[in-house]
């Protein structure tokens, strides 16, 4: 079973997410939208189009618990569901919590020095 496709964003803490993201925009060019992020997207005709995200959250965000990084790293996979159940058969910390929105479906793993790992299923493109 394939498990991780790509990385399908980067997340970490900011004491002021608004004038880091400005920062981003003004020196690196990114273009930070007014949610606090910056979408790259990626692929093109003969190839898989994805995206990766990039976003700056509140310091005191609790999105990351019960990880214990400034940072979260979201990994984009194939089947969620059969990913979850292979890391709970190996013995990993998994989060019993799903998540499902217009953006596919979320999942969560906690990895041995207490990084919280977020797993993402994109939604199937129509």
């Amino acid at each position: 079973m394939k498990r991780v496709t790509g990385i399908g964003g980067i997340f970490f803490k900011s004491n002021d997410p608004a004038a880091l993201g400005a920062w981003y925009r003004t020196h690196l060019g990114l273009e930070v939208e007014n949610w606090g992020g910056a979408i790259f997207n990626w692929g093109g005709p003969g190839s898989e189009k994805g995206m990766t995200i990039w976003s700056a959250f509140r310091s005191d965000t609790t999105y990351m618990q019960p990880g214990t990084a400034n940072f979260m790293i979201n990994f984009r996979v194939a089947d969620l569901d059969a990913l979850l159940a292979e890391l709970r058969a190996e013995g990993c910390n998994v989060e019993e919590r799903l998540e499902e929105s217009e953006q596919g479906r979320f999942g969560w793993v906690i990895d041995p020095e207490g990084n919280k790992v977020e797993l993402w299923e994109p939604p199937v493109e129509e």
